[in-house]
């Protein structure tokens, strides 16, 4: 073995009196001293006393030396003494960690740092009162969101070639190299003496206590699975955040330079012998890192988990090939095998949300009609979650490959809509999942729409709601590109279509007063016009208009264009009817008494009148408005 300096022995009994002057427990001064931190060459010194003892040992072992026992006591004492020593140069030159060696390049780009996070609004926010049983009420309860779219040369470098050329890995020095290089030379006597265990467990527990000091300081908590599942989600959401920007940290530069580290110092010492001190060191925390992502893999599933849960994914499947890097040996197996399969029921996980989610969708059992017909809370929920999870189509698009186990093609059960899924064929299977998950909402809101006792404001809660998703997947390029034009095309004719019912419930009735029909007196319209018909007839207009007006005013088309569109065509039927009835019999009435009672409104009262609707107002505010 090669000192320090060079290859020049000593006797044995010098060596035996260098050894023995170090030997603490017989020398207080040797108690207060480190031989390390004195002058170099009391360090070479040393290292060849113990050289030359440990080839004593050897020849007395071949020659059967009576003095092997003197020799084995010496070589006990200089193994105790380095062991102080190795331990002392560990702790000694373990420098804090500064912060920038826990920048993660990454940070700036992480989906982590966007990612949604939902909150649940008060229990009564869709229904008033709920008699539906457990199960629908707990479906119904995680469906209530109020969300609005919210380096260094190593000693083998062969071996490291691509250890390092992977560019996310970013190792630091954890020791000067000085301090590396007499950790080495301690090393290389400790194990050729047989003392290879007592040197794993010396370096192990320092490194790991550093380690430690290093988790903590990122934030890393030591929590068992049971801690994790039984926290609050909205307190696991920050600690999936920081986990994210921690594990990136741990695995690419701290686990990374502790594997650099064992390798400069027991690389080529002994077989595998840096793997076992890596191990040591690092396979505790590195169980506990791995840990936190297996608690919420397992933990159960709600459609709130859904994005941390990719994030998460997301975010250990860019570490793989790292980890597969940095635990590269047979050593290491269950560490790479235990992020694998953490990957895994990450998948599993994300994969089962998203078939709960369309469940829970379909079964949604509020109903109790929102007010005034406008937009469902449940509809905003979905098109906001939906919306986000387009955001994720490439994890998706990975993840799911098969069609919803909901789903059916012309089931025939009045409980779950019909879809023909060959009417998809081409779309990827995150698209079909989506745009089924779109025909289940139409299919509850139509249900939904029967609790109206008014007909046209059941028309008008599936426009607005219909309208409502159109706008939702026009407003996003990604939600856009995987419904499709053609899909969005027929929502279009949906809400449409709703709308010209609500016009044909509203106001044919009232458009019917505007008839000739029935005011003439017998004998053609040559023989005149019947007065008391007449006045009814405006009478019956007046009371429909004022009724339709009432209700209509606190009814609510949230979106302005749409609600301006529908007023225009309102108008474009009524004013001119009106504007034709009252020119052709105005005569008639002002030329009796009382004409005020029967005509009592002017078409520009009409006009001003129609601007009243769907704002979700009582008349009374708009007469005060207009007053003002």
């Amino acid at each position: 073995m090669n000192s320090p300096d060079n290859n020049t022995s000593i006797p044995f009994t010098e060596a035996e009196k260098i050894i023995l002057r170090w030997d603490s427990t017989a020398s207080e001064d040797a108690r207060e001293r480190m031989i390390f931190e004195s002058d170099r060459h009391e360090v070479d010194l040393y290292l060849q006393a113990v050289d030359e003892i440990q080839r004593s040992i050897s020849s007395a072992s071949l020659s059967d030396d009576p003095s092997s026992d003197k020799v084995n006591s010496a070589v006990q004492i200089a193994m105790a003494r380095l062991e102080d020593e190795f331990r002392n140069i560990l702790i000694s030159h373990t420098l804090p960690i500064d912060s920038t060696d826990f920048h993660d390049p990454d940070a700036s780009s992480s989906s982590s740092s966007s990612s949604p996070s939902f909150s649940l609004p008060p229990h009564d926010t869709v229904t008033a009162n709920n008699d539906d049983d457990s199960s629908h009420h707990q479906q119904q309860q995680f469906l209530r969101f109020n969300s609005e779219g919210t380096t260094d040369s190593s000693v083998n470098s062969g071996r490291r070639s691509s250890y390092r050329s992977t560019s996310s890995i970013r190792e630091i020095d954890l020791i000067p190299s000085e301090a590396v290089y007499d950790l080495r030379c301690i090393a290389e006597r400790m194990i050729s003496s047989g003392y290879l265990r007592e040197c794993i467990q010396v370096y192990g527990s320092v490194r790991k206590s550093a380690v430690d000091a290093s988790f903590r300081k990122l934030g890393i908590e030591k929590l068992s699975i049971g801690d994790v599942q039984r926290m609050e989600w909205e307190q696991l959401e920050a600690k999936i955040r920081r986990w994210i920007r921690a594990a990136k940290v741990c695995v690419r530069t701290l686990f990374a330079s502790e594997k650099k580290l064992c390798e400069q110092i027991f690389d080529g010492v002994g077989t595998c012998i840096d793997d076992a001190c890596f191990m040591e060191t690092v396979k505790g925390p590195a169980i506990q890192l791995f840990n936190f992502a297996e608690a919420i893999s397992i933990s159960r599933r709600s459609p709130e988990k859904l994005f941390k849960i990719l994030d998460l994914h997301d975010a250990l499947m860019d570490l793989i090939p790292d980890i597969d890097i940095v635990f590269d040996s047979k050593s290491s197996d269950s560490i790479r095998v235990q992020a694998a399969e953490i990957l895994s029921r990450l998948a599993e996980a994300a994969r089962g949300i998203l078939s709960e989610f369309e469940n829970a969708v379909l079964r949604e059992p509020s109903k109790v009609p929102v007010p005034g017909g406008t937009i469902h809370p449940l509809t905003r929920y979905v098109m906001n979650y939906i919306s986000l999870i387009s955001d994720y189509k490439i994890t998706l698009n990975e993840l799911i490959v098969s069609k919803p186990s909901t789903g059916s093609r012309y089931s025939g059960d009045p409980s779950t809509p019909d879809m023909d899924f060959e009417e998809l064929e081409g779309k990827t299977p995150l698209a079909i999942h989506l745009i089924w998950i779109i025909v289940i909402l139409q299919f509850n809101l139509d249900g939904k729409s029967k609790h109206y006792k008014d007909a046209s404001l059941s028309h008008l809660f599936i426009m607005n709601n219909v309208h409502y998703i159109v706008q939702k997947v026009r407003g996003s390029p990604e939600l856009r590109e995987l419904i499709g034009d053609d899909y969005l095309k027929k929502m279009t004719g949906k809400f449409r279509q709703a709308a010209t019912s609500y016009q044909r419930a509203t106001w044919v009735r009232v458009l019917y007063c505007l008839r000739d029909e029935g005011l003439h007196q017998s004998g053609g319209f040559s023989s005149g016009v019947s007065k008391s018909a007449l006045r009814e007839r405006f009478k019956a207009f007046n009371a429909m208009f004022e009724e339709v007006h009432r209700t209509q005013s606190v009814w609510l088309i949230p979106d302005s264009q749409l609600r301006e569109e529908l007023r225009i065509s309102i108008s474009e039927k009524l004013i001119p009817a009106y504007r034709s009835f009252l020119g052709r019999f105005r005569s008639h009435i002002e030329s009796g008494r009382h004409p005020e009672n029967y005509i009592k409104y002017s078409v520009e009262d009409l006009e001003d009148a129609v601007l009243d609707f769907f704002e979700g107002i009582p008349v009374s505010q708009h007469l005060r408005r207009r007053s003002n």
